[in-house]
Formats: C-alpha cells, sequence, structure tokens
C-alpha cells in the first residue's frame, strides 16, 4: 500500500510576479518525501501523464532488519479524499537483513503488483503513468538491463489532482491487512528527467502555473516504525531533477 497518510496543513506562499505557489516550509508526512505539484488555489489542474528517472539505491541492511524504501512517480492520491493513486516503482527492501530489490505497480486501493523482469542496484529505471479517458497506462523500464513492462487497465475513476515524484516508507499488506514499515536505509535517491502533463501542458517543476510542495518523512513520535526519515533538496532550476537523502533520526532533525 503506496498511499499518502496524514500530513501536517499544506502552508502556501505566492510568489510575486511570477504565478507559481510553493510552500513556504516542507509539509510533514509519516510516509513520503519528495514533491507533488498540484493547483494553486482557487483553480484547477487535471494531471493525465508523469514521468521521471532514477538510479536504483543500495539499501543498507543492519542484521535481522525488516523496513522498505520505495522509489516511485504516480497521478493522484495527495488531496482526494479516498487517497487513490496511480503509481510505478522500485523498491529497495531488508527482508530478516537480507536486501531485496524489485519493480511494480499499484492502483490503488488495489494491492500492489510486482514485475517480474529483475532490478539491482546502480540500475538506471525509467518510469511513467498515463491516464487515460477510460483507462490508466503504467510503463517502467530498466535501461540497464534493458527491459521495459507495460500495462494498461481499464479504470474510470483515477484522481488526476496531483502528480508525484516521491520516496517513500510502504506499507506490507496480507490479505488488506496492512502494516507501515520502517524506511530502509538507502542513502540518497536522485530523481531526474521529471516531467508532468496538467491540463494538456507539459511541464516540469518549474512551471509557473503550478503548485509545488516539497515534502519531507519523518515518523510520528509514537510510532513503532523507528526515528529514519528523509527530506528533499531544493529541485533544480529547471525543475528537472532533485536529490532526496535518508536521515537516520528524523525526530529531532
Amino acid at each position: 500500500m503506496r498511499r499518502l497518510l496524514a500530513i501536517g496543513a499544506v502552508g502556501v506562499l505566492a510568489l510575486a510576479g511570477t504565478g507559481v505557489a510553493h510552500s513556504a516550509s516542507p509539509v510533514v508526512s509519516p510516509n513520503w518525501s519528495g514533491y507533488v505539484a498540484a493547483a494553486p488555489a482557487e483553480s484547477t489542474v487535471s494531471f493525465t501523464r508523469v514521468s521521471g528517472r532514477w538510479t536504483a539505491p543500495t539499501v543498507r541492511c543492519r542484521a535481522g532488519e525488516t523496513s522498505a524504501a520505495a522509489v516511485w512517480v504516480g497521478i493522484g492520491g495527495y488531496l482526494g479524499p479516498r487517497k487513490e493513486v496511480e503509481q510505478v516503482g522500485t523498491d529497495a527492501d531488508c527482508q530478516s537483513g537480507k536486501p531485496t530489490y524489485y519493480a511494480w505497480f499499484e492502483l490503488a486501493p488495489y494491492p500492489l503488483v510486482r514485475i517480474k523482469a529483475k532490478v539491482r542496484p546502480g540500475d538506471v529505471v525509467t518510469g511513467s503513468v498515463s491516464v487515460l479517458p477510460s483507462s490508466v497506462r503504467f510503463q517502467i523500464a530498466n535501461r540497464t538491463r534493458r527491459w521495459t513492462f507495460r500495462r494498461t487497465i481499464t479504470w474510470g475513476l483515477a484522481d488526476t489532482s496531483t502528480a508525484e515524484w516521491i520516496v517513500e516508507a510502504p506499507a506490507r499488506c496480507v490479505r488488506y491487512v496492512c502494516r507501515r514499515l520502517p524506511l530502509a536505509n538507502f542513502g540518497t535517491v536522485t530523481m531526474s528527467a521529471l516531467a508532468a502533463t496538467g491540463n494538456a501542458a507539459r511541464d516540469t517543476l518549474a512551471c509557473r502555473t503550478w503548485s509545488v510542495v516539497p515534502i519531507r518523512l519523518r515518523p510520528d513520535a509514537t510510532s513503532p516504525t523507528g526515528t529514519a526519515g528523509a527530506a528533499p533538496e531544493p529541485f533544480s532550476e529547471d525543475g528537472s531533477a532533485f536529490t532526496v537523502s535518508w536521515i537516520a533520526d528524523a525526530l529531532t532533525g
């Protein structure tokens, strides 16, 4: 399950003379870190495509550790009341101390689907999600190992209110019973070649007509998932790239 959990209120600051709105400070979430593109106040944007590129990180596992770090691009799930999100990405997990890597797609609220093709640390991956009139198209390609996966699913209820580029501490679900995992130590992840199509116009995080929200992952102080978190750095001048870094103790940082 890779839906946004409860977060703090968004404090939005309009930048004079630019027509763009950015959050004055990062929004705090217990499971997401990265950037979200949304509509500015009192306007609407329908996002129909999102894409990005990243290098699968090397996860650092302690003996017996069970944790996870998911890197993905997606549409929806941030503003919608049902938190429905269409997303595709890769995981770098620790399963009882053993590093595990795989690709996946998810059409929430339905369960994640693993992709059988191989992913290893250092592989260059590109992903995209496209919302069509009555379906959702997922695509992920491993440029290093030269495989591409595509899947189109009939779906007429897609949330298109936001586009996302995220590193997440996901939940593990067994028969629809889900438990959020600690965030695995992924080091750093740089997401690049960022693009989204909103109201039929393709742009990056530097778009002057979108509200761009940075999100910092900080677990709840009473959470059993530990203290690890993550934070995004400012995105590049052209809005096409940013880096997210793992933080060992996000509660005091």
